[in-house]
Parts: structure tokens; C-alpha cells; sequence
């Protein structure tokens, strides 16, 4: 038996020494021309230019959200934004009368039922680590609980001094660089999520008189500080003879801060580029991205192929050895590799789904990439904006109009990407005030203004604007999930009445499936601590074929018939709200009971949530 014991010992030992180490650091409202090797002039940034010369460049790298949170969300879970109904920042810009539309509630927090790529990891015998910013969820879904064995998070902001900057920077990359000490040994996850360079803006007062001459030298500063603080972890990863077998990857999470938010801004400029954080135009989309993975990519080499955010998580998986298919179904995200050995993929369409308004100006709108088409529409009122990128990266001429045939392809498109990943829609507000709306949106339009020669000189002509955007929300709430109160009826949990629809418990299903049978059906009995009005949500898939299934949710005599959206795959799943319910405290059932059943099977159901309003 010991013997035994340490055969399998070392050969878990030899099978962990084959898995890349993987240290992934994330930037915070980072534009894609803020560094060197980018083409900014006006910014130092020579350790990121050297990583670039020692690992591939994208040049068409998009984020999967142009705001934090959901890019986070995206991050950690392979899944695009839509799908997770997490849209906008945490907690969100509220509705106000200045906007056309009401905002479709956003989940609160990522939830903890959502599998995350450093639970994966984990489980496949990584030490994982996140030194920074969470921005997902406070104490009762934090980082510990999805996935991370370590967790450090220094203020975002600090008082810069000869050994820190404005952001934490240093604190930040001394609790990395102690992780990867202490793991050098076992393949690790290092997540290292900046704080920087969002606002407030802060740096060392030295370096910002020797980047005096850049358009913003304290946000220079600041982008001279990451970059000091992510050659540190360069260089600790060579003096412990990691390099040869550490995927580095650097990115961020959402365009560049183009407009003024916030004293001191505008924070920097995404020229050739449109727009910028909060947009769904190309500035607040695109995003420096560097992999150097020895063995893989080649020095120097780059990259035009577009490529979302949502990638890095099948593709960091499967270099770990982790198949994504049997440990957590299917993902948005595609694996990479290919193109970071310089090899062709297929091409493919790139979707966003952005219904919200936010700080910056930006309005519900969704988007989509198809090749050298970009196609913008407009939620307030349907319009569509049709870009070719090829010849007019700025987006500034709409050929909606004289191609108007590959415009409705692209809406369809678009269209039918949203019913398959469940997305929510906004609805009209019935306190819009047309008159707000024009001042805010129509006559002052933030997405079309470029930067000049200094920030300092640009930031005067934002201010009526901004004072008039920080008074439109002033006193509204935004709409979000709570954190606590949610009745969470779980697949597992459920007593089923069937013979064929069960439990399926492998991880990547986890859902009552196998429902062939339309006389199948199952429910659920819970608590409801304090009476209330809660929204009636399920997590459900359905396969190709299989769609359009009658099935009623029932409580008592309030039931909700609702026909069964097909997502593409049983276990890719959408969350959809289905109504609001009035419940009295004290005990209530549940029950799940297909109608009518056209395809091969109904649906996999994984959830059904009751939350309070």
C-alpha cells in the first residue's frame, strides 16, 4: 500500500510539473494606446514593451464588456456578460427621467453557483492567488469562495510616497511576488487585478514633473508605476527560473477614461479610436493585450485576428491540462492557442450586449463584429450604425443606409445572438423627460469628442455637461440583486415525480435533464422568512432542436407559463425572468410541469430563484 501510495504520488508530482504556471495581471480603465509598444509617445512603459518583444501583441483584442464588473465577470467565468445578466458596473448607474429607457435589473454580485476559471484551476492542483481588485461581490461572495485559496486586496487608493504609488501598486505586487515565492514549487494562478490607473487619479509627485510633457503627467505617472510594478513581477518570475514555464499575460478591462468623470480628467485618449469606457464604439471596446508563453508564442510576433476577453479562460484551461467541456460546459469564450502559435483559426462573429446607461454617457445599445463589419444599434430607438472597420477605424461614416443588406444580416445576427444567451432588454421609462434627454445625450453628444493637445485644456469644455450628468441620477437608486435574501431552489434539491427526467450530478451538468418525457415533472417546498414581492427566475438550456417547449412554473394559484428558449446546448445555460410573485411568509411549493413538448427533449434546468424585490 505504500508503495502504492507513492506511485501516485510522484505521478501526481510529475503530471503538476507539465502544467504552466499562469500569472495574469488586469488593468483598470487602461486605453489600448496607453503604452509604448501601443504607439503612445507621451507614456514610459519599458518593461510592457519588453514583454511584448518576448511574447505575441494583439492588435484587434476586444474587452467583453466595455465597464468593470462584467469584464471581470467574464474574466473569471469564460461567459460573456449577457448570459450572466451582470451588464453593468457595480451597483450600476440608476434609472433617471433624463433617460429614454429603464434599465433591466443586474445580478448584484457574481453568484456563487457561477464556476470560476481559479475553481478549476484549483481543483486541478494549482495554488491560486488574487492580489488587487475584486469588484464582484462583497464578504458573503467574495474571492475565497470562488476559488482562491489566497487573497490580498490593498486600498485602491493610497497616499504616494517613496514606496508606493496612488493605487496600491507596490502593496498590490509584494503579495504576488510573496506567492509566487512561496508556490515556486507547484504550478500556480497568480491574478493580479490592478486598481490602476482608474480614477482618482494619484502618483508620485516626481514623476509627474518628469512626465510633464505627456497629455495627462499624472495619469503618465500612474501608467509609469504599473509598468514598474509589472516588470517586478517579470523579473521575479526569471530570478526564480520560472520563465520557461509561465504563461504572462497582461490586459485590462475596458476602454479609456476619454471623457471628464471626475476632477482631473480627461484621463487619457483612444484616438483612432471612438469613444471610450462605457461605449460600445471601438475605444471602449479595444484593449492592449500580451501573451508570452514560451514554447507557444514567438518573440516578438502579433496578432490582427480579433479576439475577446472571454477566450483567455478555454485557453488558459486547456494549457492546464482542465477540458472545459467535462468540467464546466460550454463557454462563449474559444481557445486560443492556435493563433498564439502564429496558426489560422476560423472566423468568427464577436457580440456585445450593453443595456445600460452609464457614467461616462454611454446608452443601451449592443454591437457586433463580423470580419471588417462592426454594426452598432441603438436601444433608445432601434437605429443601426454600420462601420467598416478596415478603412474607417473612428467610426465615423454609418454605411447603414448604402449597405443596407449586410446591416439587417448583422441585426439578425445580433438579434438571434441575444435570444441565445438570454439577454435582458431594457423597457421604456415612464418617467422620461424628453427634454433632459436631449441636453444629456442628443445635443452634447460624449461619444463623438476627441482629445486635444493636454488634458488640462480639454476638460473645461466637459464640465456644464458634467455637473448636469452627476445631477440626472442624484438621489435614484440602481436596480440590482441583492446579496442576501434569495431562495435558491437548486436542481439538486428538487423531489422529482418521473421515469426517465433525473438529477444529473457531473459538474458540467449539474441540472434535472434527461426530461423526455412530458408527463415528467418535479417541485420544490421552502421557506419564505418575511412576506414580499419577488421576481421568479430560472437557469435554463435547451439543445438544438429541442426548443419551444410549453412548461408552467406554479406557487399555489400564481403559475407563469413560459415556452423553453433554445440556447444551442442543454447545458449552456440562460438565466430568464419569468414574473413577479406576492408570497406570505411560511412555507410554499414549487412545481415544475412541462405542457407541451415539441423537440427531443425540454429543457435542463439547473435553477429556479425567487428575489426579492
Amino acid at each position: 500500500m505504500r508503495f502504492l501510495l507513492a506511485l501516485l504520488t510522484l505521478a501526481f508530482a510529475l503530471h503538476a510539473a507539465d502544467k504552466p504556471n499562469i500569472v495574469l495581471i488586469f488593468a483598470d480603465d487602461l486605453g489600448v494606446n496607453d503604452l509604448g509598444c501601443y504607439g503612445r509617445k507621451d507614456h514610459r512603459t519599458p518593461n510592457l514593451d519588453k514583454l511584448a518583444t518576448q511574447g505575441m501583441r494583439f492588435t484587434s483584442a476586444y474587452t467583453a464588456q466595455p465597464i468593470c464588473s462584467p469584464s471581470r465577470a467574464a474574466l473569471m467565468t469564460g461567459k460573456c456578460p449577457a448570459r450572466l445578466h451582470l451588464t453593468n458596473f457595480l451597483p450600476g448607474r440608476a434609472d433617471a427621467p433624463s433617460q429614454k429607457l429603464k434599465q433591466p435589473r443586474i445580478e448584484g454580485q457574481l453568484p456563487l453557483e457561477e464556476v470560476t476559471i481559479a475553481e478549476l484551476l484549483h481543483d486541478a492542483g494549482y495554488a491560486t492567488g488574487l492580489f488587487g481588485k475584486w469588484h464582484l461581490g462583497g464578504a458573503a461572495h467574495s474571492p475565497k469562495q470562488q476559488g482562491f485559496d489566497e487573497v490580498v486586496s490593498p486600498p485602491g487608493n493610497t497616499k504616494p510616497s517613496a514606496d508606493e504609488g496612488g493605487k496600491g501598486e507596490y502593496a498590490i505586487t509584494a503579495a504576488a511576488e510573496k506567492f509566487i515565492e512561496a508556490n515556486k514549487a507547484r504550478p500556480f494562478f497568480c491574478y493580479v487585478p490592478h486598481n490602476t490607473p482608474h480614477i482618482p487619479i494619484g502618483a508620485k509627485p516626481d514623476l509627474i514633473a518628469t512626465n510633464a510633457k505627456a497629455y495627462h503627467p499624472e495619469y503618465a505617472a500612474m501608467i509609469e508605476t504599473l509598468d514598474d510594478a509589472v516588470g517586478r513581477l517579470m523579473t521575479k518570475v526569471e530570478a526564480l527560473g520560472l520563465a520557461e514555464k509561465t504563461i504572462f499575460i497582461f490586459t485590462s478591462d475596458n476602454g479609456g477614461l476619454h471623457c471628464l468623470e471626475f476632477p482631473g480628467t480627461p484621463a487619457t485618449y483612444n484616438t483612432p479610436f471612438r469613444a471610450g469606457k462605457g461605449y460600445v464604439y471601438e475605444g471602449g471596446l479595444r484593449e492592449p493585450l500580451i501573451v508570452r508563453w514560451p514554447g507557444t508564442t514567438r518573440p516578438g510576433s502579433e496578432c490582427a485576428e480579433p479576439v475577446v476577453l472571454t477566450d483567455l479562460v478555454p485557453t488558459l484551461l486547456r494549457a492546464a491540462g482542465v477540458d472545459p467541456a467535462k468540467t464546466v460546459g460550454p463557454l462563449d469564450g474559444v481557445d486560443i492557442t492556435k493563433l498564439l502559435r502564429s496558426e489560422p483559426m476560423p472566423q468568427r462573429a464577436l457580440f456585445w450586449h450593453f443595456p445600460n446607461y452609464t457614467n461616462q454617457g454611454g446608452r443601451p445599445a449592443g454591437a457586433v463584429r463580423d470580419g471588417k463589419w462592426k454594426l452598432v444599434e441603438q436601444y433608445e430607438d432601434g437605429s443601426v450604425e454600420l462601420f467598416d472597420l478596415s478603412t474607417d477605424p473612428g467610426e465615423a461614416k454609418n454605411l447603414a443606409t448604402e449597405q443596407a443588406k449586410v446591416a439587417a444580416d448583422l441585426q439578425k445576427k445580433l438579434a438571434d445572438w441575444r435570444t441565445s444567451v438570454g439577454a435582458q432588454m431594457p423597457v421604456p421609462n415612464p418617467e422620461f423627460d424628453a427634454a433632459k434627454h436631449k441636453a444629456l445625450y442628443i445635443d452634447f453628444d460624449p461619444s463623438t469628442k476627441k482629445g486635444g493637445a493636454t488634458a488640462a485644456a480639454d476638460g473645461p469644455a466637459w464640465q456644464e455637461w458634467r455637473t448636469a450628468m452627476n445631477a440626472a441620477a442624484k438621489g435614484h437608486k440602481p436596480a440590482v440583486t441583492p446579496a442576501t435574501g434569495i431562495i435558491s431552489l437548486h436542481a439538486r434539491s428538487a423531489t422529482v415525480h418521473a421515469e426517465k427526467m433525473h438529477y444529473e450530478e457531473l459538474s458540467y451538468k449539474n441540472v434535472l435533464g434527461f426530461w423526455v418525457n412530458p408527463a415528467d415533472w418535479a417541485e420544490w417546498t421552502f421557506d419564505v422568512p418575511t412576506a414580499g414581492t419577488f421576481t421568479l427566475d430560472i437557469l435554463q438550456g435547451c439543445g438544438k432542436g429541442s426548443g419551444g417547449a410549453e412548461v408552467e412554473f406554479a406557487i399555489g394559484e400564481q403559475k407563469f407559463l413560459t415556452k423553453i428558449v433554445e440556447t444551442g446546448h442543454f447545458q449552456q445555460m440562460i438565466r430568464r425572468d419569468l414574473g413577479t410573485v406576492q408570497l406570505p411568509a411560511g412555507k410554499h411549493t414549487l412545481t415544475v410541469k412541462p405542457k407541451t413538448k415539441p423537440g427531443g427533449a425540454v429543457m435542463d434546468l439547473r435553477e429556479v430563484r425567487l428575489v426579492p424585490e
